[in-house]
């Protein structure tokens, strides 16, 4: 052992405990290793920093400000709201569209990224339908993480590994090679989390003690159907509350009548509806193109477009100029461009309309205005803001055309016509000339950590090889009594996967594997891709513990232990280690 190799797996195990006890973040211990490796003089700071030039950190951008694109103009918040018709009042319905619809997501954008826009549609649904969100959740997280092994961009720690085997001369993995695995992988642990896995979920939302009733913040508001509207005629079921369960009708206000809506009551141009509802419900009804809040303001829809506008939820205190007044008296649009879309308030709700109810101390209003304006208000002791909600305004033209952009990248890359960095820097490219964005919006909400992260970590990849650590690795692993099983060792670096993924991000588990197991197969004269692809597959299912990122997100919110995840995951690894073991040999062979 020289000294190189010497300081460089100290800093390995020092990398290895910062990485395990998350002292300080991920990204900053990946660039103060790559740092580490310069001051050393294990590693020329020209090849350590090239790894955030590298073909893989630049396809990690494109995808990113793709994928942003698409979350801004608001195409996954209409899929999020098909899907909520889509499954109305089946529990079983709930089940299968938790399950399947992140692992369709998110085999085309990062697991995180899935598993985030889908927990809020998950809690909803488990609100409105009385199921324990500890029964959706997991299975949820588990679902957009079986999913990243299916193509190239399921998950970065696929493009991490790609990028290591092109820095040893392997060609890169294309858009579907992983998918005669990795679809096995999905089908086997999607049946799996709706059989067993299904069985071992723990059940806690009825033990929680500081739940609230589900009807304790409910808003009302005021729709009115506007003349030449396609909902004239329909039935209140079918023009409204079939996309949006959780709204109760109050009364229906048709020119002189006060009538009591019923769901087959059937809706007149003109007809004032008044409304209650929880705030997720609520801050949806201002993107319904075929209903209008009461009092629309057109000014304010073009404040909305530029991203100018803000909802917010505030409180009147005392002292507030609001109190004892009503909306008319005040003025309030003509002089804030402010549109109250609903108000909640404590005691027995009169039946009214919004526009000349009175405010009263502590009533909660939920509005749209300015974002300037907002602030005016609140330095003004109009109110106090509780919360500042972020709808993003669901612009069609754009989200289609986004949409389409993003397509036409991944499909210009799966026919081979560009490199996958070129076509999705070309999409980049696209969005920004038409748009879409603008590169203020996508560079504002990029994960940055995650390029640090990959950059710094492909640097760590060159350096284990630069100070011969991989070979020297590589050679004590030749030594062991199964080397002449090119199966077995598969499985070894399986397993070693699994368990550095548990301390480490997947991407670092990933740069410190991948250089030992391709030096292991050359020294063996083994074919080194089934190693390489072996890695990157164990790499991106790590369900054992709850780390993963996408775990991450629901662990605190589905009231999940950590032994919970030992008892649903360790199963399911065992699962998916036969899957690979069984198929990666048969398809890419070994010797």
């Amino acid at each position: 052992m020289t000294l190189d190799i010497a300081l460089f797996l100290l800093l390995f195990f020092i990398a290895l405990a910062l990485f395990s006890y998350e002292w300080v973040p991920a990204d900053v211990t990946a660039l103060g290793l790559m740092l580490a490796l310069i001051v050393l003089g294990l590693l020329d700071p020209a090849d350590a920093f090239a790894g955030f030039g590298s073909e893989t950190v630049l396809m990690i951008l494109g995808l990113l400000i793709l994928t942003e694109t698409l979350v801004s103009t608001g195409l996954i918040d209409l899929v999020g709201q098909r899907l909520l018709a889509l499954v109305g009042q089946s529990r079983r319905r709930v089940h299968v569209v938790m399950l399947v619809a992140p692992a369709v997501m998110s085999a085309f954008i990062s697991n995180t990224a899935s598993a985030a826009f889908f927990l809020p549609i998950a809690l909803g649904l488990a609100n409105r339908l009385r199921i324990s969100s500890s029964r959706l959740l997991m299975p949820l997280a588990f679902s957009a993480i079986l999913a990243g092994s299916t193509t190239f961009i399921g998950t970065s720690t696929n493009l991490v590994v790609s990028g290591l085997m092109q820095q040893h001369g392997l060609a890169p993995l294309s858009m579907f090679e992983l998918t005669p695995v990795g679809l096995p992988i999905l089908i086997v642990g999607l049946a799996y989390m709706a059989t067993v896995g299904m069985r071992l979920l723990p059940e806690r939302d009825a033990d929680r003690e500081d739940s609230s009733p589900f009807d304790a913040d409910l808003y009302f508001t005021e729709l009115i159907v506007p003349a030449g509207s396609p909902v004239a005629g329909k039935t209140i079921e079918e023009a409204i509350l079939k996309n949006n369960k959780g709204l109760g009708m109050l009364q229906l206000q048709r020119g002189a009548q006060h009538l009591k809506p019923l769901a087959e009551t059937v809706l007149q141009a003109g007809d004032v509806l008044l409304v209650e509802g929880p705030r997720a419900d609520i801050v949806q009804l201002p993107y319904l193109a075929d209903v209008e809040i009461s009092g629309k303001i057109q000014e304010l829809e073009e404040y909305v477009r530029n991203g100018t506008a803000r909802m917010a939820e505030v409180v009147l205190l005392p002292g507030s100029p609001l109190v004892g007044r009503t909306i008319k008296g005040l003025r309030l649009r003509q002089r804030f461009q402010m549109q109250i879309l609903a108000v909640r308030r404590a005691g027995i709700l009169r039946y009214s309309r919004i526009g000349r109810m009175v405010f009263n101390l502590g009533d909660v209003l939920l509005i749209s205005i300015p974002e300037d304006n907002l602030h005016l208000m609140e330095t003004e002791r109009y109110f106090r803001v509780l919360d500042v909600i972020d709808t993003p305004w669901n612009d069609t033209r754009r989200a289609l055309l986004s949409s389409a952009i993003f397509a036409g990248s991944l499909l210009a890359a799966v026919l081979g016509l560009l490199p996958i960095a070129v076509a999705v820097m070309l999409g980049a490219l696209l969005v920004f000339l038409t748009g879409c964005i603008t590169p203020e919006e996508a560079y504002r909400n990029i994960q940055w950590k995650t390029i640090i992260l990959i950059g710094s970590m492909l640097a760590f990849g060159r350096a284990m090889q630069a100070t011969g650590t991989a070979e020297y690795l590589a050679g004590l692993i030749i030594d062991l009594p199964f080397k002449q099983s090119p199966v077995a060792l598969l499985g070894l670096f399986f397993m070693l996967a699994v368990v550095l993924t548990q301390p480490m991000s997947n991407q670092a588990a990933a740069a410190v594997l991948v250089p030992i197991a391709l030096h292991t197969a050359a020294l063996l004269d083994y074919n080194p891709r089934p190693f390489a692809i072996t890695i990157a597959l164990a790499a991106s299912t790590s369900f054992i513990t709850p780390l993963e990122p996408a775990s991450v997100i629901v662990y605190s919110v589905g009231r999940y232990r950590f032994v919970d995840f030992i008892r649903v995951g360790g199963l399911l690894t065992l699962v998916i280690f036969v899957v690979v073991i069984a198929l990666v040999p048969l398809i890419w062979a070994v010797r």
